[in-house]
């Protein structure tokens, strides 16, 4: 096993060390929440994993394992299912720590009128992109899910955090996507998506991270409000 086979891993590693540590921090205190998180990650993770083995399975992406350490589930590297870990406790750590430091910066009116244009931007991207399999089911599980948020009403108050958290969240995750795309650890077959890139990302994988951070940031805030366990 070479150095390189140990990429992805590496990748997954740099993007929790610093949250992590920053979660002992005493006024964030992020750690005491991680019991609220883990049934988010665990139930969001499941769904994407769903999609990501039936689009692995289709040929709309592939593995490259020159970059992985070639422990496989269900014909996933064991870094995809840690992906699906990391990126949101990189991201609710993003979002806790505005929540504690913009307590007072809040506009939930303002991006309530932002999620009724992006709902209607994700619906027409779905119906556009119908024929390319990748972003249609990303653009049309947004559209649903996004929905569900506005007119249930309760996750509104948070909208301010959240948005602030995934315009945050870009800029790490241009990094790691970007080594993703560029090494070439995930490899897309330009027939299923819609051809369009920044840099080496294809513009459907920052659709993908605003839904696997709305319906963790979503799950999580559920939990955590009601105090379940």
């Amino acid at each position: 096993m070479e150095i390189k086979n140990f990429s992805y891993l590496l990748i997954l590693f740099g993007t929790i060390a610093v949250p992590l540590f920053f979660s002992f921090e005493k006024q964030l205190r992020f750690y005491t929440n991680l019991k609220y998180l883990l049934p988010a990650m665990l139930f969001t993770g499941a769904i994407f994993i769903i999609l990501d083995l039936r689009f692995e399975q289709r040929a709309i992406w592939r593995f490259n394992s020159e970059f992985t350490i070639g422990i496989n589930i269900l014909n996933l590297p064991i870094e995809e299912w840690l992906y699906f870990i990391a990126i949101p406790f990189l991201g609710v750590s993003v979002y806790e720590f505005l929540n504690s430091r913009l307590s007072n910066f809040q506009h939930p009116k303002h991006f309530l009128a932002l999620s009724l244009a992006l709902l209607i931007l994700f619906g027409i991207a779905a119906y556009l992109s119908r024929q390319k399999i990748y972003p249609f089911f990303i653009f049309f599980l947004l559209t649903i899910y996004l929905g569900y948020t506005i007119f249930r009403e309760r996750f509104q108050k948070h909208y301010t955090n959240f948005y602030l958290a995934y315009f945050v969240m870009l800029f790490p995750f241009l990094i790691i996507s970007g080594l993703l795309t560029a090494l070439p650890i995930i490899e897309y077959n330009p027939e299923f998506n819609l051809g369009i890139r920044l840099f080496s990302i294809p513009v459907e994988n920052f659709a993908s991270l605003f839904l696997l951070l709305l319906m963790n940031i979503t799950i999580y805030e559920f939990i955590k409000e009601r105090r379940i366990y």
